[in-house]
């Protein structure tokens, strides 16, 4: 990557000299910031400068308010702590007060606020001068099976003289589920029944409130704390009306403002009120240099003896560094999987928050930080597959003879995704908490995405790739089954199968101009309002590249693995040119065809198999991929008047072409461009000229990104809810990350690689910016018109980033099993000592790998001149080429978990 200038790289966060460890200066300045916190176990936390933010396990348990990005100021979520000095006005220790809102509107009077961070714990350094009293707070959740987070707080005497403090810890607690914000909210809070025990607050409410039938609930919502040295708090205010007072709020609680003392409440007073665990320690003086600690344990549990069993983890100062040590070390060995060093000192740094954001996704979903437009929680079924891509890249490829359980290793998980598929093409949207669990449906709207069916492929086909396990596509795999199709769940098929019934049913679901249709949308969900005419080009011809590729890889099973034959359903033989042709038939005729097929699976599946071979499947795929790929090579690939040339992406509702020369303007796509190129369905000429013409018409002037799409200047209710968003933001011609690194995978693949490189450079550059960016490391989902990142973290983005970097950028993947080298490297990545470096996983061992090109030769000019693996000279072919494969063998033989290569470039 090009090496970041200073102000290229901001100045309001900055990396240290430790790996992805970074700290910002008064953060607190800055709308809709927020950094994610989580674990393995389904603790899953939002936490901002002000340590605001919503924690929870899921969409029906929120321990704290829950949030949306514009919501994140309010103080009812707010994580506070309140430090009271005689004479003085209480002050929040994490700035979320009225007084540290006019601080932060008049620098000049302004505490300082610092914050520093990494994979995934988060310090808040605050300073008041007028107190001489310093305030630091860690917040993390441990890397274990408990469903809590911990926050410490640690306060220091920074003046001249001892000053006596009172603290106060406030963390309200809402106890239910997020859509109880606005249904029952006040009838839910009738259900909480509050029991107090000398270290904090418990709240457990009486039932799960839900109009379609109510359930006994044993969710205990926690906060607890202690002093460093595990002594309990003198008192608490359990109550919201015991806390803040009758007319005040969470910015000033008579019970901090006016010295109340803690109430004793009865137990009426208890029930069927809104909970805070506000925790009052005692007075303590504190000299010179002094400090204090004090910790806060936030939790969601099945009990109450799990809940107080928190206490003897994390009760002291030891137990808390201890785990909070643990939980270093964890993320820590998740990030190292994955480490890039160019001449660009930021990169590799920033790189490592790319690597977790994948992992963030399989924690969250879509829908548990700030920005959760995305619904009610979990993934969709195109996330679950490539977000497997850079899963695939940070596990291990475990081999078949895996003595690993079901469902850890990266056989088996993508083994469970294949359940999702209906026997009639279609597939589950949602994608459950447990392995291979699938949901219809989201919001309980069944909509049929047309692309679904291209993802499947692609994760399967790197895995098949990176490990050479071609019998991975002949294991059986269970259906989907749901109230369209009852009995999916007793039927079996391979992995083939499904992958040729969801490629099948696509070609011949074919629109009135030669593509597939777009149905309820492809990738951009924002292209909903096109289901009766509207066609995508752009994934006809991704279907086109996958049925060649999947014929190719067939052609392989059946040389290496001998296999000449394979079963596959009666019913699917309908859709094969054995049975009667396809080509050269009418569109109607082919959904004659697919709506035949589809009552037959309607009517249930026989369970009669038949044998096919392997030769005539092989070409009946290819035939099919070309008759696709000659569609939009011929006939979707447009010229204007200018001289630019780019691929049509759609056709809309009423059968009109998208993309071109209107009235309007020139309508251009960059989804449209980037699945013919990556298809391999473009030629290089084409290639060449798409993207001139994304440099022409989508590449921004001022921050050099690519937009999603031009400016149609129009609603297209004939096409899609996207346009009706404002210019720049979301789906309507925003900077959209993912289809940005798609495009920059696409002319990798191709050969274009100063090409692939500007495109890939331009979200590197524009996510680092973090003046105009303002979000902390890593790549949002896009970035608006003013340059801001917006939907940080959860973004399948990231995942391709990865793939994108590892496997085409530095050139480190599979080729049927055996490891293949095909740097595509631009001079300036090599910097003043002409190498890069990359450690990645692969068979098992950790690869470090030494890239030297020390005349800086550009890609294109520059051979493999020499190999060394494990310092010995490894043969090259006679006839040198800027790639080498290493047998998997080869690999294999070495004893160490560690294999050093070093390629020389010349």
């Amino acid at each position: 990557m090009k090496k970041q200038t200073a102000k290229e790289v901001g100045g309001w966060w900055h990396f240290t000299g430790e790996a992805e460890i970074f700290e910002a200066s008064n953060p607190d300045r800055l709308s809709r910031l927020y950094f994610p916190l989580c674990n393995e176990a389904g603790l899953l936390s939002a936490i901002t400068p002000m340590l605001h933010g919503d924690i929870k396990t899921g969409q029906n348990h929120f321990l704290t308010l829950p949030l949306a990005a514009e919501d994140l100021h309010n103080t009812r979520s707010a994580r506070n702590f309140w430090i009271s000095v005689e004479g003085k006005a209480p002050w929040s220790a994490t700035g979320s007060s009225a007084s540290a809102s006019l601080n932060r509107a008049n620098p000049k009077n302004a505490e300082t606020s610092r914050l520093e961070a990494g994979a995934l714990w988060h310090r808040l350094t605050r300073e008041n001068r007028s107190l001489g009293l310093r305030a630091i707070t860690t917040n993390f959740v441990p890397a274990d099976r408990e469903r809590v987070e911990i926050m410490r707080v640690e306060i220091t005497n920074t003046g001249r003289k001892p000053v006596s403090i009172t603290p106060t810890a406030a963390i309200p607690i809402f106890g239910r589920s997020a859509d109880n914000l606005r249904d029952h909210r006040h009838v839910t809070s009738l259900l909480h029944r509050i029991d107090t025990d000398e270290f904090g607050v418990l709240v457990t409410p009486t039932m799960s409130f839900n109009e379609r039938g109510h359930h006994p609930n044993s969710t205990v919502y926690a906060v607890l704390g202690c002093e460093g040295e595990g002594q309990a708090p003198i008192g608490l205010f359990p109550t919201v009306d015991s806390f803040i007072g009758e007319g005040e709020n969470f910015d000033a609680p008579r019970a901090v403002f006016e010295d109340r003392d803690p109430p004793k409440l009865a137990a009426a007073a208890l029930q069927g009120r809104e909970a805070v665990g506000a925790l009052r320690f005692r007075t303590r003086k504190l000299n010179p240099g002094k400090s204090v600690s004090y910790l806060l344990i936030l939790g969601i549990g099945d009990s109450r003896k799990e809940v107080m069993s928190w206490l003897k983890a994390y009760g002291s100062d030891e137990k808390v560094r201890e785990a909070l040590d643990d939980t270093k070390r964890f993320w820590k060995d998740q990030l190292d999987r994955i480490q890039v060093a160019t001449d660009d000192p930021h990169f590799g740094r920033w790189t490592r928050w790319v690597i977790l954001q994948p992992i963030l996704r399989k924690i969250f979903g879509n829908s548990f930080l700030p920005d959760f437009d995305y619904g009610r929680g979990g993934r969709g079924w195109r996330d679950l597959w490539q977000d497997c891509l850079g899963l695939l890249l940070l596990d291990q490829t475990v081999p078949p003879s895996s003595t690993l359980p079901p469902a850890t290793d990266v056989r088996s998980l993508l083994l469970n995704n294949f359940a999702g598929v209906r026997m009639n093409g279609t597939n589950a949207t949602i994608i459950g908490k447990k392995p291979g669990e699938f949901i219809a449906d989201r919001n309980n709207i069944s909509r049929t995405w047309m692309d679904h069916g291209v993802w499947p492929w692609v994760t399967t086909s790197f895995y098949l790739q990176q490990t050479g396990d071609l019998g991975f596509l002949l294991e059986d795999a269970g259906y989907f089954g749901d109230q369209d199709l009852p009995h999916g769940d007793k039927t079996k098929g391979t992995v083939l199968e499904h992958i040729l019934i969801q490629h099948l049913t696509a070609y011949f679901n074919t629109g009135g101009h030669g593509n597939i249709r777009l149905e309820d949308a492809d990738w951009n969900d924002g292209l909903d309002m096109a289901p009766e005419q509207g066609e995508s080009v752009a994934f006809t011809a991704m279907y086109a590249g996958n049925l060649l590729e999947i014929s190719e890889s067939l052609r392989v099973l059946q040389q290496r693995e001998g296999i000449q034959k394979v079963e596959i359903a009666a019913e699917i033989m309908t859709l094969l040119e054995a049975t009667e042709p396809s080509i050269g038939i009418s569109p109607s005729a082919k959904q004659d065809r697919l709506k035949a097929y589809r009552s037959r699976c309607a009517k249930g599946i026989s369970g009669t198999r038949v044998a096919v071979s392997l030769d005539s499947l092989i070409v009946d795929l290819a035939q099919k991929g070309e008759v696709l790929a000659k569609q939009v090579r011929e006939k979707e690939y447009i010229k204007t008047a200018g001289g630019y040339a780019w691929f049509n992406g759609y056709y809309d509702n009423r059968g009109g072409r998208v993309e071109g020369e209107t009235s309007h303007g020139v309508r251009m796509t960059l989804t449209g461009q980037v699945f013919p190129i990556l298809s391999g369905v473009a030629t290089n000429e084409q290639v060449q000229q798409c993207f001139a013409a994304a440099k022409k018409y989508l590449q921004d002037r001022k921050w050099g990104g690519y937009r999603l799409n031009t400016d149609f200047g129009d609603v297209q209710m004939q096409l899609g809810r996207a346009f009706s968003f404002a210019y720049g933001e979301k789906e309507n011609g925003a900077f959209f990350s993912h289809m940005v690194v798609m495009f920059a995978n696409a002319l990798y693949r191709r050969g274009f690689v100063d090409e692939g490189h500007d495109v890939l450079n331009s979200l590197y550059r524009m996510s680092m910016n973090s003046d105009i960016a303002k979000i902390y490391p890593g790549i949002p989902e896009y970035f608006n018109s003013e340059g801001r990142g917006l939907y940080h973290y959860l973004t399948g983005s990231a995942s391709w980033y990865l793939f994108t970097l590892v496997a085409q950028v530095m050139g480190v993947r599979g080729i049927w099993g055996d490891l293949l080298l095909a740097p595509k490297l631009v001079p300036e990545q090599f910097g003043s000592l002409g190498q890069v470096k990359i450690s990645t996983q692969f068979a098992g061992k950790q690869l470090q790998i030494v890239y030297l090109n020390r005349s800086k030769t550009p890609y294109g000019q520059y051979r493999i001149d020499s190999v060394l693996l494990q310092g010995r000279t490894f043969p090259l072919p006679t006839q040198r080429q800027n790639e080498i494969t290493i047998p998997r063998a080869t690999l294999s033989q070495i004893v160490s978990p560690t294999v050093e290569i070093t390629v020389s470039l010349s």
